[in-house]
């Protein structure tokens, strides 16, 4: 199913075509309107009149979000501020918030663009969909939200938070596609068997999640807990917010909407473009943002391009999914750690339960690494060595997947912290 089927199947050679045209036009808008690139653009030498190939899109400098900061709230706005019908903000979980304004028409295309998602991953008009992501400044919510109302379906704007009243109102009005973060769909997959809710007797078919890192485990655990096609869509507010990418039901990577973003993958640390396949960070340059373009967004999110051929016929270059953030990467004896890797062994291990945190501590001038992790019941009631083998176990597989020792320490159900919105897997003590 598509939504603009002729746009999310165009032809290679003419979609190249048109993201050289728009890019030529957005180089030329944000030099005029945007005081902090023309300075960029001047001190290297560019004019954006001379931009003739993608090729040369490598010259271009770099924005990141500590640019943004600078110029917040509105210095990298490229339309005067009676043209902004709408301004949002990042989640501020890495800092300070950055605000994004949107036109009327960049409302319009964002709507567009979710709606592509949405059908991508199964969603028709005919569904009812509850959104658990908080409403307010956040680009989540509101973005999810009136791309289900462009396609056609029902929205249940719940928001955030209050995981039983979730569950009553999955019930009442029959909701047939969720969405929210995979941490957050889990706890509520966890209310569901605390209260003795039969999953089978809800209407849920699909659910589609984001704004986090997951892994291809946690997705087996949410589809068998609240029997669902769980897929997988990426955005973030700097850019658009939600409708960047995302999954079809084949599952084989998420489709970027490369007719309103070029995306490239580089090395996090010498920024040197990287292939198809090579795993580093993504940046995006936007297409047809009016009001608030982006010129090479470093977004910190590790990836991978794929550019085979997907069995949906979609054209678009996919990306694997986010396997963690250059900030989220944890430093530890020389390894470079990653909650996600975690969480793929935990997930394999009959007993542990998908709740987890990483604790990073240092003492004299040792780095340790401690994994806390939730377990089933039956742990504790175990004899001694049962125990001691189970913890063993783990502690085995944790180590020849990150490369270093770790301990790990199991805690009873419920006693981790639980996350409505993006989840905190790992805490450094070290004072570096």
């Amino acid at each position: 199913m598509y939504w603009e089927g002729e746009k999310e199947c165009i032809n290679r050679d003419a979609l190249k075509q048109l993201q050289l045209e728009r890019l030529q036009s957005t180089l030329f808008r944000v030099y005029m309107n945007v005081p902090f690139y023309r300075k960029k653009f001047d001190e290297i030498g560019i004019d954006p009149d001379d931009f003739r190939s993608l090729e040369d899109l490598s010259k271009l400098p770099f924005t990141s979000k500590d640019d943004l900061r600078m110029s917040y709230p509105y210095g990298m706005f490229a339309v005067p501020l009676r043209e902004v019908v709408r301004v949002q903000a990042s989640s501020g979980t890495t800092g300070m918030p950055t605000a994004v304004g949107y036109t009327r028409n960049d409302i319009k295309n964002w709507s567009h663009l979710v709606a592509r998602i949405l059908m991508a991953g199964g969603v028709t008009q005919n569904d009812i969909v509850q959104i658990a992501f908080d409403y307010g400044l956040f680009t989540g919510a509101l973005g999810l939200h009136y791309g289900a109302e462009r396609l056609g379906a029902s929205v249940i704007p719940i928001s955030g938070g209050n995981t039983r009243r979730q569950v009553k109102i999955m019930q009442d009005f029959k909701t047939t596609a969720l969405m929210c973060t995979p941490s957050y769909a889990l706890s509520i997959a966890d209310t569901l068997i605390e209260t003795g809710i039969n999953v089978n007797s809800l209407s849920l078919k699909y659910g589609l999640f984001g704004a986090e890192p997951w892994s291809e485990a946690m997705r087996q655990e949410l589809e068998e807990k609240l029997k669902i096609i769980a897929t997988d869509n990426y955005g973030l507010s700097e850019v658009m917010g939600p409708g960047v990418a995302g999954e079809c039901l084949e599952r084989k990577g998420l489709h970027i909407n490369e007719d309103h973003f070029l995306v490239e993958v580089v090395d996090p640390e010498t920024l040197e473009p990287l292939s198809a396949g090579e795993t580093g960070e993504l940046v995006i340059t936007t297409l047809t943002k009016e009001a608030f373009p982006v010129i090479r967004f470093r977004t910190r999110d590790l990836t991978s391009l794929r550019t085979e051929p997907c069995p949906c016929r979609r054209t678009f270059v996919r990306m694997n999914k986010v396997m963690g953030r250059t900030d989220d990467m944890i430093k530890i004896k020389g390894m470079n750690v990653f909650p996600s890797q975690v969480e793929a062994v935990l997930f394999e291990i009959e007993g542990t339960e998908p709740h987890y945190q990483i604790i990073v501590d240092r003492k004299g001038a040792i780095d340790e690494l401690t994994v806390l992790v939730e377990v089933s019941e039956s742990i504790f009631f175990d004899q001694v060595k049962k125990q001691k083998d189970f913890i063993d176990l783990i502690k085995t597989r944790l180590s020849s997947e990150l490369g270093i020792s770790v301990e790990v320490k199991p805690v009873e159900k419920r006693t981790l912290e639980r996350f409505e919105g993006k989840a905190k897997r790992a805490i450094d003590k070290r004072k570096l």
